[in-house]
């Protein structure tokens, strides 16, 4: 376990990371997503693809307890069990395509799907007519596809959800429930892959506290009535991670 610490302490980055999950954490508690936007782009920068994906969902897992309750009393848990179906059979496909992706590919693809939906929800896109059930099913088998490769669960759910005519209430439920079901599918395909190794364990934990501290604050801000400043500040925030993590530089 010392060496373990004593590796930690050494991790390149290790505080950059402390404060891009102390910021996830914020934006996650008020908004009901934004984490995988903004931690990934960054902590692609000091770890590898699974190392990500798993530190991700288990510091995922550690603010369920925060979250989670509220939710479900707010959701639509009939509709998010159909998109978490879809996504649970498509995670462990996006995950055998790890290896045969180059990292510096994984990022630009995180970055890419990161950049693409914040535009899309800056610009206040809307969809038309709502997608039925083998939409639903098509949607969360996407986000599922994603999250194994790049950690990004979320993007193409909150992007279905925001470009919808759902309060705000229930859809911060729906996007909470529906990540941290992925956040359980994730960790259990990890488990059996051999990733989540003790150094990633001890990693977690760590990044894991600030985590739990910062979204539970958020959540307390979180008022339905002043949906429009909590969106626009995750919004900046997740495009500042998004600069902040572009592949540049070979870094």
């Amino acid at each position: 376990m010392t060496a373990i610490l004593s590796d930690l302490a050494a991790l390149p980055g290790l505080w950059v990371l402390c404060a891009a999950m102390l910021v996830a954490g914020l934006v996650r508690g008020f908004t009901g997503f934004g984490t995988a936007m903004i931690f990934v782009p960054v902590a692609g920068r000091y770890l590898a693809p699974e190392q990500v994906i798993a530190v991700m969902a288990l510091t995922g897992l550690a603010s369920a307890g925060a979250l989670v309750p509220r939710a479900w009393r707010e959701g639509e848990r009939a509709e998010v069990g159909r998109l978490a179906f879809a996504a649970c059979l498509t995670v462990p496909v996006g995950m055998a395509l790890i290896p045969l992706v180059p990292n510096l590919a994984i990022r630009w693809i995180a970055i890419s799907i990161a950049a693409i939906t914040l535009i899309a929800l800056v610009a206040g896109w809307r969809y038309q007519h709502a997608p039925g059930p083998q939409g639903l099913l098509g949607i969360g088998a996407g986000a599922g596809l994603m999250g194994g490769l790049a950690g990004l669960t979320g993007p193409l759910v909150i992007l279905f959800y925001l470009a919808g005519t759902a309060p705000s209430r229930t859809v911060r439920a729906n996007t909470i429930l529906f990540l941290a079901a992925l956040d359980v599918v994730l960790v259990a395909n990890l488990a059996v892959r051999g990733e989540t190794t003790a150094p990633i364990l001890v990693l977690a934990a760590c990044l894991g506290v600030p985590y739990l501290l910062a979204t539970a604050l958020g959540q307390a801000a979180f008022r339905p009535g002043r949906e429009g400043l909590y969106r626009n500040v995750a919004y900046a925030v997740i495009g500042v991670a998004i600069l902040t993590g572009l592949p540049l530089w070979g870094s």
